[in-house]
């Protein structure tokens, strides 16, 4: 019987190019160190020799002894390419940078650099980056596999951002595309608001993007592994304590996920390998879902076809290394031939099982800024970010606080006063407001209603106070 899928390997490069993730600003840090690191070590491991790009002389992948040769430039097309013409290099990796390795690689393929010095991207192909970054196209490769996207349109101009959220209906959230931490990005609830965010969006990029809002949903993340052969894994869910409109890098994650049925868990797993099988990613992949508490719609809000900050976080959870994985599978090795390196037995093949709790909280240092609001939303404000491990999620997650700010003793009534539009409208403190909240007797029913948190997690708060 002839199998279905027939594996496209490219031969194997003699030297490869790194794309680092460029200086370090909000929204983008260690974790693309991270990343970018691992990719390197994995290169070496096959003895192939590595370059790599980076103009951040205080970050881990840039030390002596990792890369065979690192040039310290920007992350722009006309940078990259004179590296390219001076070590011509048989392969690119650009899955390991963040969002600006990724939009210099865009450019550089749309001007033809690649192809002129015979270069060739491993990993991912380049077509299913843009597939997966430009919201039309990825809306309309989603439909046709009858999976949902969140209602939204792509606009250029502030009249067409107008007409679009009529259509759609307020309240909508506007966001740029090609933007790293949510940029530029915001709701509305009528047309003066969206005006000026319309303005500021498109500052930043082009291309503008209105969607439905669904405050108040939950947001479910998978990371997701593909090799060139089809053989395809989840490694890790996590989900969001704090509902849907807050930026994934600015919420209280938990992994693995603590609220999903089991119907709802496998729901969303089949859901994410039949995507990222039709866009034909290699490597690691991340997919976010925003999930309706009260029934089992969802919508699939975005694919992240790279390293993201929530791989680092997944490969320090599960102790699966994602980057090195996903850089061996650039190769074209296959899932069951990479050894798993703690246990030394199994492969890479085999999914993680976790019997323990992990909790990541951001840290804000908003106390810098005197003139910026605290409120905390759909664009990126936090700095840093913990993870503590526990055997149950109250454990881990009073460990997490302790360590966000040493001076706290973990989750303490007594710092905030309560303060109910400081519940509906979370800021960096909002922990604080809950605990005070919880202490003074507030039923999880009122506070589910005003901050939107699953009442799973409510609970949890409530043990901890009453302990």
């Amino acid at each position: 019987e002839i199998l279905k899928f027939i594996p496209k390997i490219q031969e194997r490069p003699k030297k490869v190019l790194i794309l680092g993730s460029g200086g370090l600003s909000i929204g983008q840090a260690g974790e693309f160190d991270y990343s970018g690191s691992q990719g390197v070590k994995a290169m070496q491991e096959e003895k192939i020799q590595t370059v790599l790009i980076n103009p951040n002389i205080a970050t881990v992948q840039t030390s002596k002894g990792l890369a065979d040769k690192v040039y310290f430039l920007p992350i722009t097309p006309e940078y990259v390419e004179q590296v390219i013409k001076a070590e011509r290099p048989t392969g690119v990796l650009l899955t390991f940078g963040g969002q600006t390795a990724l939009n210099c690689g865009v450019e550089l393929e749309k001007s033809g650099v690649f192809k002129k010095y015979n270069v060739s991207v491993l990993g991912t192909p380049i077509q299913s980056i843009v597939d997966t970054e430009d919201r039309k196209i990825f809306a309309e490769k989603i439909n046709s596999i009858g999976e949902k996207v969140a209602p939204s349109a792509a606009v250029f101009s502030v009249d067409e951002a107008l007409a679009a959220a009529k259509q759609i209906g307020y309240p909508v959230m506007a966001r740029s595309a090609f933007s790293l931490g949510g940029l530029g990005s915001g709701f509305a609830n009528n047309e003066e608001e969206l005006k000026t965010l319309a303005y500021h969006a498109l500052s930043y990029s082009e291309q503008l993007i209105i969607d439905k809002s669904l405050k108040g949903w939950k947001e479910v993340e998978y990371e997701v592994v593909r090799d060139a052969f089809d053989n395809c894994i989840t490694v890790c869910n996590m989900e969001n304590v704090d509902p849907l409109g807050i930026h994934t890098g600015e919420s209280i994650v938990i992994a693995p996920s603590q609220t999903l049925s089991n119907r709802e868990y496998n729901m969303l797993r089949d859901t994410a390998i039949k995507v990222i099988k039709h866009f034909g990613i290699v490597g690691e992949c991340n997919i976010q879902y925003a999930l309706n508490p009260n029934s089992e719609e969802f919508y699939i809000i975005e694919v992240n076809a790279r390293l993201s900050r929530s791989s680092a976080l997944a490969s320090k959870a599960t102790g699966y290394p994602l980057a090195y994985v996903a850089a061996k599978l650039a190769l074209g090795i296959a899932l069951p031939t990479i050894k798993n390196s703690v246990t030394k037995v199994t492969t890479a093949c085999f999914e993680p099982s976790l019997d323990y709790c992990v909790v990541k909280i951001p840290r804000w240092d908003l106390a810098k800024f005197n003139r910026v609001s605290t409120k905390i939303g759909s664009s990126m404000k936090s700095v840093g970010e913990v993870m503590a491990i526990g055997r149950n999620f109250e454990e881990a997650f009073q460990k997490a606080l302790r360590m966000v700010d040493e001076n706290v003793n973990g989750f303490d009534p007594y710092i905030k006063k309560v303060n109910e539009n400081e519940l509906r409208e979370p800021t960096d403190k909002r922990m604080f407001v809950l605990a005070a909240a919880l202490s003074e007797n507030y039923t999880v029913e009122k506070l589910y209603e005003l901050t939107k948190i699953d009442r799973w997690f409510l609970e949890k708060f409530k043990n901890i106070i009453d302990y």
